[in-house]
């Protein structure tokens, strides 16, 4: 099995972990990522955009001169596209851009990811995220000591850890449950907790 050393927050080894190579050093399929990234995006969609088409502009429907004799183009209404105020033709309309991927698919793209990090010795495991209080400032020592220049910290639900990097623009909390491939590849360095590796692990193994 995969091992990798453990520590603290004070950057001091304090022991070594076995990793499940199922999960932490399986085969990295890169044609996964591009998939599932490209689903997770198309799910933040809002798709909200809109336009007015003629039949939603506001304007008389009254023909605008007559049909014949005048020389000009024919027109039935002021709303038509061509004139300035009129509807948009073919604009964009609200949809829904969400679509689902097989959650074996996902599975395996998160187990890439890991794969992916460890084998870059870009994995981290700490022993806990126990903060004493609130501070952005021990977050940014932190990452310091270790040299991360970004990470993505992953625990069990932390909400000191939360707000003490929620300033941090190179640096993400994630709670375990939210583990997905985009914030994997995001950040450089991937740091885990002890007991959320466990928890990773349990659910990934299967």
């Amino acid at each position: 099995m995969a091992k990798v050393d453990i520590h603290n927050l004070k950057n001091e080894k304090t022991g070594t972990l076995e990793l499940d190579d199922v999960v932490f050093a399986g085969p990295v399929k890169e044609h996964l990522f591009h998939e599932v990234v490209r689903n997770q995006l198309a799910n933040r969609r809002a798709g909200t955009h809109a336009s007015q088409t003629r039949a939603m502009v506001t304007g008389t429907g009254r023909k605008p001169f007559k049909q014949k004799g005048t020389g000009r183009a024919r027109q039935g209404d002021c709303k038509v596209p061509i004139h300035v105020g009129g509807g948009v033709a073919h604009g964009p309309s609200v949809r829904d851009y969400s679509y689902t991927v097989p959650r074996k698919v996902r599975k395996a793209a998160v187990r890439s990811a890991l794969a992916k990090r460890f084998s870059e010795s870009k994995l981290w495991v700490l022993e806990d995220f126990e903060l004493e209080q609130i501070k952005t400032k021990t977050i940014v020592e932190l990452c310091k000591s270790f040299g991360w220049d970004s990470a993505l910290l992953v625990d069990e639900r932390n909400d000191k850890l939360q707000k003490s990097s929620s300033n941090l623009p190179k640096v993400q909390y994630l709670c375990r449950e939210g583990l997905n491939v985009y914030d994997l590849l995001k950040y450089e360095h991937v740091v885990i907790s002890k007991a959320a590796v466990e928890q990773i692990t349990g659910v990934y193994s299967k």
